[in-house]
């Protein structure tokens, strides 16, 4: 894995009035790895996601994709990222190829290249045989794929992917990540928010703690395991221990409802 820096996040953040979203945070990805923001919702890993796609601006402090700067050259960032949203992202009135070849205009795929491209999206996510099918006939699973599918039309450099397994079942989780370590394998670099501590442990090289608003923590895995000197640390073990606090207590009533309808939009 090469050890340059892909995103470089510096001192970074974001306040909505008075209520601090984003706390001073800072840290870099490197080209090629797969980091998770691992934390609650309210933590400040959509907020910071938002920022580092040019969505949002900050407050204070600097982030730098591939380079470039988010606030001074956000077209120079958008050509460099790809974005998988939570909120599902597709046209169902769509079909599959009609999805990918309206994103591979608006991502400025060459023209001569747009019915290529789609084709080889398409073959890399297994969906070919699906393509002349209405995209509100899929399955939640194949729905996520087309998403990550119109996010990788241009090549991206970083993929980023907020909560990108948020209502699937275990076979379709297991079917995404598949690609998803493909597309790493490529040198893609992943960014991936999750409140899901089986999942970040299961694909992150390393991941950062978030809690409100800061980063309590940071590193690989095996390294903040040991940190808490506790045998066979679990990742609740050590979300607790950089926290104080159950990353699965610190729902509410609405964060449920939200997953629960995010859910049941992806089948």
């Amino acid at each position: 894995m090469s050890e340059k820096n892909v995103i470089s996040v510096v001192n970074l953040t974001k306040r909505f009035g008075k209520f601090t979203a984003v706390d001073n945070i800072s840290f870099d990805v490197k080209k090629g790895e797969i980091f998770a923001f691992l934390g609650p919702n309210g933590a400040g890993k959509t907020t910071t996601i938002r920022i580092l796609i040019t969505l949002l601006d900050p407050t204070e402090g600097q982030a730098f994709i591939n380079g470039q700067n988010v606030i001074k050259e956000p077209a120079n960032v958008r050509k460099a990222i790809g974005y998988v949203p939570q909120m599902i992202s597709i046209d169902g009135s769509l079909t599959a190829y009609e999805n990918l070849m309206l994103m591979a205009s608006l991502y400025d795929v060459p023209r001569n290249r747009r019915k290529d491209r789609v084709s080889e999206v398409l073959d890399f996510l297994k969906l070919s045989q699906f393509s002349a099918k209405l995209a509100k006939n899929f399955s939640g699973g194949m729905i996520r794929k087309l998403e990550i599918g119109q996010a990788m039309l241009h090549c991206p450099e970083v993929l980023f992917l907020d909560e990108p397994t948020v209502g699937l079942d275990p076979v379709a989780k297991n079917n995404v990540w598949e690609h998803l370590l493909e597309l790493r394998s490529q040198g893609t670099t992943i960014f991936f928010s999750t409140h899901n501590m089986e999942e970040a442990e299961a694909v992150a090289d390393r991941v950062a703690i978030m809690n409100s608003g800061k980063i309590s923590a940071m590193g690989q895995l095996s390294e903040l395991k040991e940190k808490t000197e506790k045998k066979n640390a679990s990742m609740e073990d050590v979300f607790v221990f950089f926290t104080g606090n159950s990353l699965h207590q610190m729902g509410d009533f609405q964060e449920i409802k939200r997953v629960r309808q995010a859910a049941q939009r992806l089948g």
